[in-house]
């Protein structure tokens, strides 16, 4: 009986946890358009490198000049090109392509085989190799993309490179991070890249001065997290307060950060009900809205969403702050 009122009261919460949702959605006029889901298997030949990618393709003739903007997202640890899909798809709904990767040197395959060897696994896809490996393929994706028959869709003077975790140090390399090894800065950035959103950004591995790092990112940028987004393996733990300082550390004048209150690192994937029961699908919701609205305000001076969604969602906000007026 006790486990019974315990899912009932979950049950009750989920729902009005998705009522809030629909509510919060259309009060930011956000739209439903039609939009296809593209499976490509592609191979960097000059890598030996497989490089699958998810494409969230949006109905190309609602825009102006049929061209779109395109959103290019690199997963976490142990993901693939499966997941993040309630941003793949509210990009796409809302007239934004989204191009998920997968990174098979750190996707869903480390998963597999002994788990007395998955710590092991995961710190052996931590390493440079595997970081200098994604950010290469998020190159070799737009070269592929921006150079095959589904071109002339994308604008590409408006592409924001995007990631979670793992997938947001991608995103930053590809935005102008330096990290130095041997006695030399390793740069891997992609002048295609106008824009980053960086969710649940850990410390890049093995160093601790994300100024030295961060400060020649001159793109616009936003950085999602919560405040009890964590990061704990063995051997490694990260808090939120390494989001914020990463935040600190970019050198773009136009950058945004929104803090949730509570929640998880996990939060930000697809898994329901981690951070909360009531409190994941409203941040999920929460950071459609506001990915959107960061995408319009970099892109087409549209402003007005982005200064309208702090109050919107100041009941789950911990901290919210942009550029100077």
């Amino acid at each position: 009986m006790k486990n019974l009122s315990r899912r009932l009261v979950l049950q009750a919460a989920a729902g009005a946890a998705a009522l809030a949702v629909m509510k919060l959605q259309a009060a930011e006029g956000l739209v439903t358009r039609a939009f296809e889901v593209l499976d490509l298997d592609w191979a960097d030949a000059a890598r030996q490198r497989p490089v699958p990618v998810r494409l969230y393709l949006p109905d190309t003739t609602r825009s102006r000049s049929g061209r779109v903007p395109l959103v290019v997202f690199s997963h976490g640890i142990g993901g693939s090109r499966r997941g993040y899909s309630y941003l793949g798809q509210h990009f796409a709904r809302n007239g934004v392509a989204s191009l998920h990767l997968q990174h098979v040197g750190s996707d869903r395959t480390l998963w597999s085989g002994s788990v007395f060897s998955l710590v092991g696994r995961l710190q052996g896809a931590a390493q440079d190799a595997e970081a200098i490996a994604r950010a290469q393929d998020l190159r070799f994706a737009l070269d592929t993309l921006l150079a095959g028959e589904l071109a002339p869709r994308f604008d590409d003077r408006r592409i924001v490179a995007a990631g979670h975790s793992y997938g947001a140090n991608t995103t930053l390399l590809a935005a102008g991070a330096r990290v130095a090894r041997e006695g030399r800065d390793i740069e891997l950035k992609d002048e295609r890249v106008r824009a980053a959103i960086a969710i649940s950004a850990p410390p890049f591995y093995g160093e601790r001065e994300p100024r030295r790092i961060l400060s020649g990112i001159t793109v616009p940028s936003l950085h999602v997290t919560a405040t009890d987004d964590v990061i704990r393996i063995p051997g490694y733990f990260s808090g939120s307060e390494d989001r914020v300082a990463l935040f600190d550390a970019m050198g773009s004048e136009r950058k945004w950060l929104a803090v949730f209150e509570g929640g998880s690192h996990s939060m930000f994937t697809d898994r329901a009900g981690t951070g909360g029961v009531a409190l994941n699908p409203q941040v999920k919701a929460a950071t459609q809205a506001l990915t959107l609205a960061f995408v319009r305000t970099v892109f087409d001076g549209d402003a007005a969403a982005l200064a309208a969604w702090p109050q919107l969602h100041a009941g789950i906000l911990a901290r919210f702050s942009g550029p100077a007026a």
